[in-house]
């Protein structure tokens, strides 16, 4: 799996991304996993034509020392089709800077 992962947390980074996960994005129900919805304005043509499959998402699996982002995009519709894949360029670079801008707004330093 192609992740984009951030190590090194420390328990009070791991305490303020979870509360703000949880807030922002709720929770998934399976354990510390999140779904953050992907920007409509950066899907693939495929996605875009599959309306029954949107939203789509990135997982991202929080553990006490790391935040790893999939960087496949999902739907919580389907499990196979052909509208899940990995994440083109723009869309790497778009969960990046989502991420670190979560990081800047807590003050997390990594």
């Amino acid at each position: 799996m192609k992740q984009y992962v951030i190590d090194e947390l420390r328990a009070t980074d791991y305490e303020n991304l979870k509360a703000y996960l949880k807030e922002k994005f709720g929770s998934s129900g399976v354990g510390d996993i999140f779904w953050i919805p992907l920007d409509e304005k950066i899907l693939t043509s495929v996605q875009a034509e599959h309306a029954e499959c949107q939203p789509f998402y990135f997982a991202l699996d929080l553990e006490q020392n790391l935040l790893a982002c999939e960087l496949l995009v999902r739907t919580k519709s389907n499990v196979r089709c052909n509208c899940i894949a990995y994440a083109t360029q723009h869309q790497r670079n778009w969960l990046i800077s989502k991420v670190d801008s979560i990081f800047t707004h807590l003050n997390i330093i990594t």
